[in-house]
């Protein structure tokens, strides 16, 4: 059992709340956990789907069951039916019930047309294991599986990865209809492995499946309403450099993309290695800014000429990942170049080196595990914005 980063309890107690996230993450084991008695809703179960698929006027009736007093309510897997939405935004108006909602699919809800509640609930994610997370976190295995929760401390990895992706297949792509052509969609799948980490071009992709470049956007857009796949928009904000438009494509978990890439055996120093490295780095920056609430944008920064800098967070900080043992100064080229821009206040490289140190122009030079001791306890990156609970 792994204690997660999310508090959920704590930001219900304001609002109602969609939370979503991948397939089996942990959302379901996670309100469990810490709604010890609060019995769930659970849309799974065929019984309750049918008589609230039928009649979602029911609900009312259902938590009425479970409770005399209602105050918080937990709903399984709202986008099985869509419908009921419009029950929850009237009870949401005349109660004080507050919501949570899960779901591993936001497309469906989107292509109901239905109402998200306005605003009258917000939302938060649940990502796959962080290393705060783990006991004696072992990188290389995380680099290598990934950090799904049945996966990363399995004594069989491949399997536990290859039945994962199975699955979503079959229940998240085939069972809710989310593409005419299920053959077409598996074969990009897999060749979207090769995409990780990299910038989009629908129409190499296009190329290499067979495929037209138009489906493939739209095959890109359901991996990020699945949240099996995000979007890392580039920073143009540059004063002195043109800087390139094309978003960067990440899987939301290592072991996923490794494995839709036929690559388990990640090696370090490989050279696969730096990319795996590098979306790591990115799954923990975004849990972080979405677990803290943090209201600022994670971009990356590339310019024509090809140089980078591979996280930009808000207007503060820059993060630049290598998986250099010793680090020179080649490595910090790409933040020094952006240091002229005089627009950034942080800079700093994640790397092995073991080193902790800070150059004389201000660069802080982290090795990889620091770095993630002060991101997780929250002594390096400024969280303005943060939302109040």
């Amino acid at each position: 059992m792994y204690k997660r980063a999310l508090n959920m309890s704590r930001l219900v107690s304001n609002k109602s709340f969609f939370l979503f996230g991948p397939r089996s993450t942990g959302k379901t084991t996670l309100l469990h956990t810490q709604f010890t008695d609060i019995e769930i809703i659970n849309l799974l179960s065929g019984a309750t789907y049918l008589s609230l698929a039928e009649n979602p006027s029911k609900l009312l009736d259902i938590i009425r069951e479970q409770t005399d007093n209602p105050q918080i309510v937990i709903i399984d897997e709202i986008q099985k039916i869509p419908e009921l939405l419009d029950e929850i935004h009237n009870l949401i108006e005349s109660s004080q019930i507050h919501f949570i909602l899960t779901g591993s699919s936001a497309r469906k809800l989107k292509r109901s047309g239905v109402n998200l509640l306005a605003g009258r609930a917000w939302q938060a994610n649940l990502f796959p294991l962080v290393s705060s997370e783990i006991n004696d976190f072992d990188i290389h295995r995380y680099l290598r599986f990934g950090g799904l929760p049945q996966v990363y401390p399995s004594k069989y990895p491949e399997e536990e990865l290859d039945a994962y992706i199975n699955t979503y297949l079959k229940e998240e792509i085939q069972a809710e209809a989310l593409v005419q052509n299920q053959v077409s969609f598996s074969r990009f799948f897999k060749v979207a492995g090769f995409s990780n980490t990299e910038q989009l071009n629908y129409t190499n992709i296009a190329s290499d499946t067979g495929i037209p470049a138009s489906t493939i956007r739209s095959y890109f857009s359901i991996l990020e309403d699945t949240f099996t796949g995000f979007l890392l928009e580039s920073w143009q904000e540059s004063n002195r450099r043109k800087a390139v438009a094309t978003p960067k494509f990440y899987f939301f978990d290592t072991g996923v993309a490794n494995f839709l890439r036929g690559n388990n055996d990640i090696r370090k120093g490989g050279s696969e290695y730096g990319k795996v490295f590098e979306q790591f780095i990115a799954m923990e920056l975004r849990a972080w800014l979405s677990y803290r609430r943090v209201k600022k944008t994670l971009r990356y920064w590339r310019t024509r000429s090809g140089t980078e800098v591979d996280f930009l967070i808000g207007r503060d900080t820059a993060i630049e990942v290598k998986t250099a043992v010793r680090v020179q100064d080649k490595h910090i080229k790409g933040l020094r170049a952006l240091k002229e821009e005089d627009i950034f206040s942080l800079f700093i490289l994640v790397s092995f080196d073991e080193m902790n140190r800070k150059t004389e122009d201000g660069i802080r030079i982290l090795h990889w595990s620091r770095f993630l001791d002060l991101l997780w306890n929250d002594e390096l990156i400024k969280s303005e914005g943060r939302a109040i609970f």
